[in-house]
């Protein structure tokens, strides 16, 4: 399917692989919330825009763990990038993955799925590639605990769980039935404590009276971090508010403890080895490699260190947005999260309007916080917004309603609302499907 569309693609628009010359083109690398502000906020502009990702599809990266835990279906949360191609004449949309940048020759050398490799001209570059798990130099955790960014990654933590159930119902052996219903996440940031609280109510309301030998309810949830606190990011009595959450739904968490193995029996943290089916890594995250293509300075997660005006500064017109750079504000780091990556897309998208247009850039970018949220579970949601700060259940409902909003298109919108409803009375989750391994011809 892949080759057809960019075949399709390639044969609509011959001007993918050269530029018009008459036009200025703007190459962005990255379908997420950066990329995508980027491309809207040039659809007025005189450049021709190319949109490249290795996904044909945007996502709603806020409730991926819902996908991960069967709340919701993976389509509900994602939308195809193309898409943006019927409202946006001056937009092309390549699916391809980037190999390597040439700064000099300003062209970007790229792979199609059965094409095989293209060399992109470009005039303005604006790398928006997100961010990967980081396992702190332990890439062979990744074998065991896998991290929670893209579609697929939520759909092997799905399985991993549904499946640690059916195996605990299987088995006669009581050990082996303890280390199925025992789940681990490393990581308690926002990420790790909505997973832990969501697995926690998938146990405890959902699966119950779904089984004869076991009762999901009395699943162990350890959710482990190497920081003195859950939620780092948020106000310290947000952060004990959560923590009492979780212990209320029957997670436990452990603070200041580092993780120092992880293989297929569980993990070992501060010398304690945990049985476990199933370890999921919710602690840390590293730029997308295509960084490093750029060759410039990068802090120690791979992030671009990016100047006042989101540029690198081996290069003019070249910028990096969203979780792909770092930058300060007022001494304190940009948050990457999805509002500061829209604000820095749409921010160089109307940068470079303007330069092509002859304007002055005027005043460089600011981030302008407008919130941080997280859920704990049903009825309960953490808020920080300046000095203001808001827990409990009205919490969750303005968190519900921002989050239905902010969803890519309205059909979205109306399932995922639909779904939660309907979730939120019944108890049940409309998606709890274990992937199946392809089949040999032979079976």
């Amino acid at each position: 399917m892949t080759t057809v569309l960019t075949k399709a693609l390639l044969q609509k628009d011959p001007q993918v692989a050269k530029a018009t010359p008459q036009r200025k083109r703007v190459l962005i690398v990255g379908g997420g919330f950066a990329g995508v502000a980027a491309a809207r906020a040039l659809k007025r502009a005189d450049v021709e825009v190319l949109l490249v990702d290795r996904r044909n599809h945007h996502i709603f990266q806020p409730l991926l763990y819902q996908v991960a835990t069967a709340v919701l279906a993976p389509s509900e949360i994602a939308a195809p990038i193309r898409q943006l191609e019927t409202k946006q004449k001056n937009l092309s949309v390549l699916l391809a993955e980037i190999k390597a940048i040439n700064l000099g020759a300003r062209t970007v050398e790229a792979v199609c799925p059965g094409i095989g490799n293209r060399k992109l001209t470009f005039d303005f570059l604006v790398i928006a590639t997100g961010m990967r798990p980081s396992y702190f130099g332990h890439d062979e955790f990744a074998r065991f605990a896998p991290g929670l960014k893209s579609l697929s990654d939520a759909e092997t933590i799905r399985t991993k769980i549904l499946s640690a159930f059916e195996l605990a119902e299987s088995t006669d052996d009581e050990n082996e039935r303890a280390r199925q219903m025992t789940f681990v996440l490393v990581g308690a940031g926002a990420t790790g404590v909505e997973l832990a609280a969501s697995i926690a109510q998938l146990a405890s309301v959902t699966l119950r009276n779904n089984f004869r030998k076991i009762n999901p309810a009395k699943s162990r949830i350890v959710l482990l971090d190497g920081g003195a606190r859950i939620l780092p990011t948020f106000a310290e009595s947000l952060s004990r508010k959560a923590a009492r959450r979780l212990t209320k739904l029957g997670v436990e968490v452990s603070t200041g403890v580092k993780v120092e193995k992880v293989d297929d029996q569980g993990v070992i943290a501060a010398g304690v080895r945990i049985p476990s089916a199933t370890v999921l890594w919710t602690a840390g995250v590293s730029a997308s490699p295509v960084v490093k293509m750029l060759g410039t300075q990068t802090d120690r997660a791979g992030r671009a260190f990016i100047g006042a005006f989101m540029e690198i500064a081996e290069a003019p017109n070249v910028f990096v947005v969203g979780d792909a750079a770092t930058m300060t504000q007022d001494g304190y780091p940009v948050p990457g999260v999805a509002q500061a990556a829209i604000q820095q897309g749409r921010f160089v998208g109307h940068l470079i309007a303007n330069r092509v247009r002859g304007r002055k850039d005027g005043r460089p970018f600011r981030y302008r916080n407008k919130g941080n949220m997280a859920v704990v579970g049903k009825n309960f949601a953490v808020l920080e917004a300046g000095h203001w700060r808001s827990s409990g259940f009205m919490t969750w409902l303005v968190w519900a309603a921002l989050h239905v909003l902010a969803l890519p298109q309205l059909q979205n919108r109306f399932r995922v609302q639909t779904q939660w409803f309907w979730s939120y009375l019944s108890g049940q989750r409309s998606s709890r499907l274990i992937s199946e391994d392809p089949r040999s011809s032979a079976s």
